[in-house]
């Protein structure tokens, strides 16, 4: 009995500490993200040397340490000294390691790319995602409240409803908009740029690919994994692709709608274009898109 007790605290806790790190990540992904996609940044990190790297990660690590007094991205620790030094530690890790995946995702780093350039490239864009990851529980904070019983007595009934298909078209709608508004919201910024062009034309179709499925993983780990505000709310939607898997692929196409737009609304892609450059860019773009479409969502 006494082990399966710990078995069950010790998944339980294993559950809290996934959560907590998916809700750092998305912060990164929601502050961060736009940045990436800056080819400024990308030359300013190329010539960076050593020793202001070091002390831009200083100067990271203090704001952090400073946004973690008041915020940060665990919900279930007390605020001490020692446990705000470690979870900064841990935002600037989760600032680090997001980074450098999305820049090899869009090929800005790869095994040719000098050592100190792709640390430099790292360590400027890894900025905004860290303090972004240390904002989570600010930016979108939803404590789960524990279930009373009556909202375990209207469980039944919400099966009952789903189990009957019944269709609330407003919570689709609401979706919709709200994807389609978050998405051109983030592409607005970035389509009128020629980064989107410069990626599209050195991504390969595995690299697209490896782009859809992060995408659709952002997005979903956002949405109903990080315990963002409304987050118990999504998982009982009741509109027409309201399950949270067919609510994230319906949502990442919408995403994708918005980034053809706006790719077309800019003049960067035109109808003479071919449809490899089409698919290519909006790919891309899909990515931050994606992202702002979560947001989108969230907010409703």
């Amino acid at each position: 009995m006494k082990k399966q007790v710990y078995s069950a605290n010790r998944s339980k806790s294993w559950s809290f500490e996934c959560q907590e790190l998916v809700r750092g990540m998305s912060g990164g992904f929601l502050f961060g993200i736009p940045l990436l996609y800056t080819m400024e940044v990308w030359q300013i990190g190329s010539f960076t040397e050593p020793p202001l790297m070091l002390t831009l990660l200083g100067i990271t690590y203090f704001v952090v340490f400073l946004l973690n007094r008041v915020s940060g991205f665990r919900r279930h620790q007390q605020k001490t000294l020692k446990n705000t030094l470690l979870e900064s530690v841990e935002a600037l890790a989760i600032g680090l390691v997001c980074t450098t995946l999305i820049l090899i995702l869009l090929k800005e780093i790869n095994q040719k790319t000098p050592l100190n350039e792709a640390l430099g490239k790292i360590i400027l864009e890894s900025i905004p995602f860290a303090i972004g990851a240390a904002l989570a529980e600010l930016m979108l904070s939803d404590e789960p409240s524990k279930p009373s019983s009556s909202s375990q007595q209207k469980k039944p009934e919400k099966s009952t409803f789903l189990k009957a298909h019944k269709i609330n078209l407003k919570d689709t709608v609401d979706d919709i908009s709200a994807t389609f508004i978050g998405a051109m919201f983030i592409a607005f910024n970035i389509a009128p740029t020629d980064e989107v062009r410069i990626l599209a034309g050195a991504t390969s179709p595995p690299g697209l690919i490896a782009i859809i499925i992060a995408s659709l993983i952002i997005s979903y780990g956002i949405v109903f994994a990080a315990g963002f505000i409304n987050q118990q709310k999504r998982h009982h939607q009741q509109g027409l692709f309201q399950s949270p898997h067919t609510e994230t692929i319906f949502s990442y196409l919408i995403s994708l709608i918005a980034s053809v737009f706006m790719l077309w609304f800019f003049q960067k892609l035109n109808f003479s274009d071919p449809w490899f450059l089409w698919l290519r860019s909006t790919l891309i773009l899909g990515l931050p898109a994606t992202v702002g479409g979560a947001a989108g969502r969230l907010a409703i």
